[in-house]
């Protein structure tokens, strides 16, 4: 059954539950998610009869308690859910202390394994689920926002590399081609509107937007170049402004050759304008990250009558 149906049938029974009397509130509902592999037995004994195991980060609901054992209904997949008895240390839940940390620590830890060659398998499905969790259970902890952001960060990437790796990434137009999913961010977005990882999130969102290939034509890095700075205006304290204002830059100093070879020398003259100065900018307000670096790359570059982009390209 998809999640989303599965929710909804949940929902309705917790509300006939509600309605009924069987219990107080659906708000009481007791929640977790295992921090390790944890096994799923038919009883609250070790040696019954053993049903599955649930990976790290996966939600379960506890249905009952029996001495150290839990009763859950845990998602083992977005399709897939088991009813049985977990040892209750396996799991950190919306009682455990510091439990927002733990979710976040072993999340952190996933993700490190996910980067590894020789890294745990299915670890960044870990890393992914343990993030939300984080959000999830504990939607009032510091470490809310950044979990969410984390987990859709994560998604966003796994996306992007399969998006990118079609002959369709380099069509010209970005309709052209099956864009990154945005939910997850949008929902970043909603959350957690005026932090930072809101910023971070509508960032990516750009990506969407981007052509694949500009065929030497001005219309994309223009385009690219307006979208870049509009970003910069709506979100001046974002933690990517310097790169939203260098990849304007880039693409305006792009179109000083490019609007060469369409006979519009005042445009090239207007984007080499430009282009020095929004170079200029992040130069001195970000002297000493990366950015600013490639920002003095690029001016030097423009200053130089070199060209940035085209055959002409040393």
């Amino acid at each position: 059954m998809p999640r989303a149906m599965r929710d909804r049938v949940r929902a309705s029974a917790a509300l006939l539950m509600i309605l009924t009397g069987s219990i107080p509130a659906l708000a009481q509902a007791r929640r977790g998610a295992p921090v390790r592999v944890a096994s799923i037995y038919i009883a609250p004994d070790s040696t019954s009869v053993k049903l599955g195991q649930i990976e790290r980060g996966r939600e379960v609901i506890v249905l009952e308690t029996s001495r150290d054992w839990l009763k859950v209904e845990a998602n083992l997949t977005e399709e897939r859910t088991l009813t049985g008895w977990i040892l209750q240390k396996e799991i950190v839940d919306t009682t455990t202390p510091n439990g927002d940390r733990i979710l976040f620590g072993e999340a952190v830890d996933s993700e490190e394994q996910a980067s590894e060659r020789q890294g745990r398998r299915g670890a960044v499905q870990d890393a992914i689920h343990l993030y939300y969790e984080v959000y999830d259970l504990f939607p009032n902890s510091p470490l809310a926002g950044e979990g969410l952001y984390r987990s859709a960060d994560i998604r966003w990437q796994i996306d992007k590399a399969d998006v990118m790796s079609r002959p369709s990434a380099h069509e010209k137009e970005a309709y052209l081609r099956q864009g990154m999913n945005e939910d997850s961010m949008r929902l970043v977005m909603k959350k957690f509107p005026g932090t930072k990882w809101a910023d971070l999130a509508a960032f990516h969102l750009i990506e969407n937007k981007l052509c694949g290939d500009w065929e030497a034509a001005s219309k994309c890095p223009l385009k690219e170049a307006e979208m870049y700075e509009k970003y910069a205006e709506e979100h001046p304290h974002s933690p990517t402004l310097a790169e939203a204002l260098y990849n304007a830059a880039w693409r305006l100093a792009a179109l000083i050759e490019i609007y060469k070879t369409e006979n519009q020398p005042k445009k090239s003259d207007q984007s080499k304008a430009k282009a020095l100065a929004l170079a200029q900018k992040v130069s001195s307000q970000f002297p000493q990250s990366d950015w600013g670096a490639r920002a003095e790359l690029l001016l030097y570059l423009i200053a130089q009558g070199v060209p940035t982009y085209g055959s002409a390209e040393p």
